[in-house]
């Protein structure tokens, strides 16, 4: 299990070389699940993100999870920038039975002016397929760094 984190986490670092100046950020997210978050800017207004997670239902399992983003800019602030977002994407989970699911995140990020850092709040309706049918909710607050 720990090789298996120590490899995600290697992968995810290694996305700062495709990021070629859009941006690479890596951080928290506490919630459910709570663990490291990536996000990576493919356009102006569209994003990757990734997680690699510890879910604390259900005596726990890693939580693995893509999305696939585009942001609105339609809230103005004074400083930074707040936009909205939602997106699709997959979650797989490593427990006693494997499972995957379709999750469909929305949430807002605060982009600050004069830090490469961002925070964010999510909501993600999920759509569990394996092992069994069901849905359910997940998100939580959190912030990353951008390289």
């Amino acid at each position: 299990m720990k090789k298996l984190i120590l490899i995600s986490f290697a992968i995810l670092l290694s996305l700062n070389a495709l990021s070629q100046g859009i941006g690479l950020g890596l951080g928290l997210i506490i919630g459910e699940p709570t663990g490291l978050s990536a996000k990576i800017w493919t356009s102006e207004k569209t994003a990757v993100d990734a997680g690699v997670a510890w879910s604390f239902v259900d005596n726990g399992f890693l939580h693995l999870h893509a999305d696939m983003l585009l942001h609105s800019f339609v809230i103005d602030v004074d400083k930074g920038q707040l936009p909205l977002y939602y997106g699709l994407g997959a979650k797989l989970v490593l427990a006693n039975d494997l499972g995957l699911g379709i999750r469909i995140p929305f949430g807002m990020a605060y982009l600050f002016e004069s830090a490469p850092i961002d925070i964010f709040i999510e909501l993600v309706p999920v759509l569990d397929l394996i092992p069994a049918t069901a849905f359910n909710f997940e998100g939580g607050i959190g912030a990353r760094y951008y390289f």
